[in-house]
């Protein structure tokens, strides 16, 4: 009992100490760095209206820092805006624009160094080489803020979102564009990444490497480079996000290489170069997809094996499965293939002769990429069609045997 009366007692002198300072015109503060050095752990500092070009602003106290109409922190170029070395800190409502840029030095509009349960919420990001960036933290929070870079050549731009070895992270509401990497993941773990926007970036709008036990879900990742990449790592979990318009010679919905344990359920892929490109993936369960007028729906390198794809929908892509191997150790199993020509005379919803997805214009594109030229020409029809009759180049064991009559 005397426990709880005296951490009341905390509390409660804890709130009562903490102050409220107002930096602005007419404000007791002119400047925010004078605010902050008077600052005390506990505080709240209001910033005004207006532009304030200070250099680099060191927070090292646990602080809560609010915005009060998007004052603008302008950092002409030249500095890092915010550093956070403290723990327990949020910064709310600014405009940060016009970071520095060092070919030594990853320079960041905010940058965490080293502290937890930092709150990063409701900023807008302007011309900043890294807009956000996370370094060796547990529990921070970077929700809702609107990153919007210029895009450079990919050598020298930074990433908008970017975590590297922390732990326990949310990356939510964001929207994030012209960056070289829309959300950047390296050596993150325990972390969730939710309800983000994240289009026309110069390489990939989600980038994961060796990043393990995280998960992604009802993200958007539209039109950028390359599309995602998750990269040596294992069980991720990846579910109704949209990748779409991801065109180019090396772009697709999402790159799987070298991951395993890992499950993708629920998304939508659509107008992609390659839905999906696996390559070195084991143990992955795709399920419950849709795959819509891509290039290639999937591309599943010969060095993967213990997938299982399952119960997706394939429609109108241009190949639904491509492989440059004959030995198939992946299970495909109950997926829709709008291509299928099959037959259900038991009427229960299960075709009666399987359904292979790699036909042999698909191996000849693989072997020979200009074979592309000649998509649809009949000659291309006929040699799918003597493939079909006599099966000879085609993965014997790469096939569907209960392909569903009906979308799932």
């Amino acid at each position: 009992m005397k426990l709880i009366s005296f951490a009341i007692l905390l509390f409660f002198t804890y709130g009562l100490t903490a102050s409220s300072l107002h930096v602005g015109a007419g404000q007791p503060y002119s400047t925010i760095r004078e605010a902050l050095e008077k600052a005390k752990n506990g505080d709240t500092l209001f910033v005004h209206e207006g532009i304030y070009a200070e250099g680099n602003l060191a927070v090292d106290k646990s602080l809560i820092l609010i915005g009060l109409n998007y004052p603008v922190l302008d950092g002409q170029h030249r500095d890092e805006i915010i550093t956070v070395t403290a723990s327990n800190v949020t910064i709310r409502g600014f405009e940060i624009r016009n970071g520095g840029q060092l070919s030594t030095l990853d320079v960041a509009g905010i940058k965490v160094l080293s502290a937890n349960n930092v709150v990063v919420e409701d900023n807008r990001l302007r011309d900043c080489n890294f807009a956000i960036y996370l370094s060796n933290t547990i529990g921070c929070r970077v929700c809702c803020n609107d990153i919007q870079g210029i895009p450079k050549e990919e050598q020298n731009s930074g990433n908008g979102v970017h975590l590297w070895k922390c732990s326990e992270a949310i990356i939510e509401d964001n929207y994030i564009t012209g960056q070289r990497d829309g959300i950047y993941f390296e050596f993150v773990t325990d972390s969730e990444i939710r309800g983000n926007t994240s289009e026309q970036n110069i390489r990939y709008g989600l980038h994961f490497m060796f990043s393990h036990n995280d998960q992604y879900h009802h993200n958007t990742f539209r039109n950028n480079g390359a599309g995602v990449a998750v990269m040596y790592s294992r069980q991720v979990k990846m579910y109704e996000n949209r990748f779409s318009y991801n065109w180019g010679g090396a772009a697709y919905g999402i790159l799987l290489k070298d991951i395993s344990d890992s499950h993708i359920w629920k998304n939508t892929f659509e107008h992609n170069s390659a839905g999906v490109y696996m390559e070195g993936a084991s143990r992955i369960v795709l399920e419950e997809n849709e795959f819509r007028e891509n290039g290639w729906a999937l591309r599943v390198q010969a060095s993967c094996d213990a997938n299982v794809v399952r119960r997706n929908n394939f429609f109108g892509n241009s190949f639904d499965v491509a492989t440059n191997g004959h030995l198939v150790l992946n299970t495909f199993d109950g997926n829709y293939w709008d291509k299928y020509e099959g037959y259900d005379l038991n009427r229960d919803g299960v075709g009666d002769v399987p359904y292979r997805p790699v036909n042999l214009y698909a191996i000849v594109v693989e072997r020979m990429p200009y074979g592309l030229v000649l998509m649809r020409s009949f000659m291309v029809y006929l040699l799918d069609k003597a493939e079909k009759i006599i099966p000879s180049l085609t993965p014997e064991q790469l096939k569907d045997e209960k392909p569903a009559m009906r979308p799932l």
